[in-house]
């Protein structure tokens, strides 16, 4: 099932039962699309009637009553804010608005416009309470981009076991998590797409688990000339790998987690990090992930042990440098 216009990108949902179950496999589709268009309802800021909307529209001390749901990814991004040492940030949506407007103008924001941007917003000026949030500042501001589509394909798994079908996938842009077993075979093969081209270059074999990419290839822009990426280092307001040559390709990251959620932050995270960042993975958290640099005639990509552990198959190219850390392993 391939339903159209979730939050902005392709979708594909599968189900597997037996053949007399179909009303069941039938319903865990229609289920899974229902849960994630919920939470696009619910968590976007492009759509003007969202609880996140009328949130950072609120002013500082209006108390705005939010959904369990909304709460939910609002604790989870705080705790990968914590986790990350603030390169995962939902609160820096001032900082991407300041890009915004030097993608239109032409020009590239300079130091103090970043350090103004920074300072409208951060988790210092927002609360969280058990039915909702204030903000202390009315310049606060959140984007749950970076963390709302995992939280929405984990919703869709959740929706999909309830009718209880043997196993599931929920592909969103390329994000998904497995349940169960497919319809062939003991684990999901999911296909890692090549940072510098077209097609896959690894093959992960997954059974319980969410995997999600971050990767600069299709969402560069150029301003005045110099090629940025799309991620933004929270921290300071700077473009991550800026001045992109147009022959170079970006970097990728792509995360294994237990739920897309957690995967989600994380590879927007370690976006920012680069490899260093594997090393702040929380432990026994069963976090994998694999962080590409380089360019194609000389790429690095540095994983974790566990995730070198997942290849059914190795990628095609580069360097491989896998990071003891020391962690439990398993799939």
């Amino acid at each position: 099932m391939r339903p159209w216009g979730i939050m902005g990108t392709q979708a594909e949902l599968k189900a597997v039962a037996p053949a007399s179950q179909q009303d069941a496999a039938d319903k865990a589709l229609a289920d899974a699309e229902a849960a994630l268009r919920r939470v696009e309802m619910l968590m976007s800021r492009r759509i003007d009637t969202s609880e996140l909307s009328r949130f950072n529209a609120s002013e500082a001390g209006q108390f705005v009553p939010l959904s369990e749901e909304t709460l939910e990814v609002l604790r989870a991004s705080r705790k990968a804010w914590q986790e990350s040492r603030g390169a995962f940030d939902v609160t820096c949506l001032p900082i991407m608005a300041a890009w915004e407007e030097a993608g239109k103008a032409g020009k590239a924001p300079d130091a103090a416009r970043l350090a103004a941007a920074r300072r409208q917003s951060s988790w210092d000026d927002i609360e969280v309470q058990d039915r909702g949030a204030v903000k202390k500042k009315d310049s606060a501001r959140v984007d749950l981009g970076g963390i709302a589509k995992g939280f929405g394909i984990d919703k869709a798994v959740e929706a999909m076991m309830k009718t209880g079908v043997c196993g599931g996938q929920v592909d969103v842009g390329g994000d998904i998590r497995c349940f169960g077993r497919p319809a062939m075979g003991q684990y999901w093969p999911v296909d890692v797409r090549s940072p510098f081209g077209e097609g896959a270059w690894a093959t992960l074999n997954l059974g319980d688990a969410a995997v999600c990419t971050s990767g600069h290839r299709e969402r560069r822009s150029r301003i005045n000339g110099e090629w940025y990426s799309h991620i933004v280092d929270p921290r300071s307001g700077a473009r991550a790998y800026m001045a992109l040559p147009a022959n170079s390709a970006p970097p990728s990251v792509t995360v294994v987690a237990p739920t897309a959620t957690v995967a989600d932050a994380w590879a927007t995270a370690l976006s920012v990090l680069g490899p260093e960042g594997l090393k702040l993975l929380p432990k026994n958290s069963r976090i994998e992930a694999m962080v590409v640099t380089g360019t194609p005639g000389e790429c690095k990509l540095y994983m974790t042990t566990g995730f070198d552990k997942l290849l059914a198959e190795k990628p095609k190219a580069g360097q491989i440098i896998v990071a003891d850390d020391g962690r439990p392993q398993g799939r």
